[in-house]
C-alpha cells in the first residue's frame, strides 16, 4: 500500500478513513446510547442527514475519479446515481406487500391505482435483496458501458462530450416521469416499509445505514486512490493532460475510459442504493440535469484531482445549502450556490483542498539561500 500510494497521500487518505470509520461508530452511540435529553445526543433526523451527505460524498468521489484524473467532465452521473436508487427503491416497494394502501400483495399501490393488470416483468426477482443489489451495479455499469463505447469510440470529447451525457440524463427523465414507464410516475417510489426484515423508520435501522455508507465510503476512496496511484491511475493522468501523445505512445485510450467510466458509474449507482432508504423515496427529479451540474460544483469546489477534496466539497455545499433552503434564505439559494462556485474558480482555482495542499506544499519548500537545501523537483539519479 505504501509503495503504490506514497507516503504523503498514504497518510491523508488513511487519516481520512480513519475519521470515516469513527463517524460509523460514534454517531449510533451518540444516537442509541445517550438520552434524548443529553447535550451530545444526535436527533435521528441528522443521523439520516448525514447518511444522505455520505452518499453525496460517494457520488462526489465517483465524478472526481474521471473528471479530476482522466478529464472526463460528466454532466450525467446524476443519472447511474438515480438508476441505482430505482433498483434499491424498486426492492424496498416489493417489501411492502399487504401492507400497502391497496393490500395488493404483489403490485406496489401505485400499479393497483393506475390498472397495471399485473407485474411488469421487469420487477420480477426484485423480492430479492441479492438480485436487486447485484442491479444497482449492473444497470448503471450497464449503461455507462454501452454509452462509453459508441462515445470514446467516435473520440468524442470536451465540451461535446458533456453536452451528450446531460442530453443523457435529461432524456431518462423524461422517460422516468411517464406513467407507463412503470416506476411510479412523477411521484416515483416511496412509503417504504422494511429493508431485510428491519423497519426502515427505527432508528437503529437509520444508524446501521449510517454506519454502511460511511465504511463503503472509505472503501471506494481506498480502491480510487490505489486506482489513481497505480500504472492504470498514471496512464488515465496521462490521458486528461495530453490524449493525442498517450495515443501516440500505443496506449489504447478509449479502453482506459471505457474501463473507470464504468467503474465510476458503478460507484455512482452504489451511492443512489445507500441514498434511498435514508431519504425514504426516489423520483425522477434525481435525473435532473441540474442536479448534475451542481453535482460537478461539489467536486470543483472541493478540489478537483485530490478524491478526499470533493467528498468535502460534497459536504460542505449541501450543509450550506440545507442552512441556506430553511426559513427567509430559501429563495437566495441558487444565487449562493453561483456566488460559491464563481468565488471559488476565481480565487481558488484548484478547490478548497487543492488550495490547502499547494500552501502546505510551498511552506516545506526549501530556503533558496540555504546552500544545502535540496531544490524541490530535482530529479532522481538514473536507475
Amino acid at each position: 500500500m505504501i509503495s503504490l500510494l506514497g507516503r504523503g497521500f498514504e497518510r491523508g487518505t488513511l487519516i481520512f478513513v480513519a475519521i470515516l470509520l469513527a463517524f460509523a461508530f460514534a454517531v449510533p452511540i451518540l444516537n442509541l446510547a445517550l438520552p434524548p435529553d443529553s447535550p451530545f445526543y444526535m436527533p435521528t433526523y441528522l443521523v439520516a442527514l448525514w447518511g444522505k451527505y455520505a452518499c453525496y460524498g460517494m457520488l462526489a468521489l465517483a465524478i472526481d475519479l474521471i473528471w479530476g484524473y482522466c478529464g472526463i467532465l460528466s454532466l450525467g452521473h446524476g443519472a447511474f446515481f438515480a438508476l441505482g436508487g430505482y433498483a434499491m427503491g424498486m426492492y424496498l416497494m416489493r417489501q411492502i406487500g399487504t401492507r400497502g394502501v391497496y393490500a395488493d400483495p404483489v403490485r406496489p399501490d401505485f400499479m393497483v391505482f393506475l390498472n397495471w393488470p399485473e407485474l411488469p416483468v421487469y420487477w420480477y426477482f426484485f423480492n430479492y435483496f441479492a438480485y436487486a443489489a447485484l442491479m444497482v451495479v449492473l444497470v448503471p455499469g450497464t449503461l455507462a458501458f454501452v454509452f462509453g463505447w459508441f462515445a470514446f469510440r467516435s473520440r468524442v470529447t470536451g465540451v461535446y462530450l458533456s453536452i451528450i451525457t446531460q442530453a443523457l440524463t435529461f432524456a431518462l427523465m423524461l422517460g422516468f416521469f411517464r406513467n407507463n414507464f412503470g416506476f411510479g410516475g412523477n411521484n416515483g417510489l416511496t412509503d417504504f416499509k422494511d429493508i431485510l426484515g428491519f423497519n426502515v423508520q427505527a432508528a437503529p435501522t437509520r444508524c446501521a445505514l449510517f454506519a454502511i455508507t460511511c465504511v463503503v465510503l472509505a472503501v471506494a476512496l481506498i480502491v480510487c486512490r490505489a486506482i489513481v496511484a497505480s500504472k492504470f491511475g498514471k496512464v488515465l493522468i496521462a490521458i486528461r493532460d495530453a490524449e493525442s501523445r498517450t495515443r501516440f505512445l500505443g496506449y489504447k485510450v478509449e479502453s482506459y475510459k471505457l474501463m473507470v467510466f464504468t467503474f465510476s458509474a458503478c460507484i455512482a449507482g452504489i451511492a443512489g442504493a445507500l441514498y434511498v432508504p435514508q431519504v425514504g423515496i426516489i423520483n425522477p427529479s434525481e435525473f435532473a440535469p441540474a442536479n448534475s451540474i451542481e453535482e460537478a460544483i461539489w467536486v470543483a469546489v472541493g478540489g478537483r484531482g485530490t478524491l478526499t477534496g470533493a467528498i468535502l466539497g460534497a459536504v460542505v455545499v449541501n450543509y450550506v445549502k440545507t442552512y441556506f433552503t430553511s426559513g427567509l434564505l430559501a429563495p437566495y439559494w441558487l444565487f449562493v450556490l453561483g456566488g460559491l462556485f464563481v468565488g471559488v474558480t476565481l480565487l481558488m482555482p484548484r478547490g478548497i483542498l487543492g488550495s490547502l495542499q499547494q500552501w502546505w506544499m510551498g511552506r516545506r519548500k526549501p530556503d533558496p539561500t540555504d546552500p544545502t537545501a535540496t531544490p524541490v523537483g530535482e530529479p532522481m539519479p538514473a536507475e
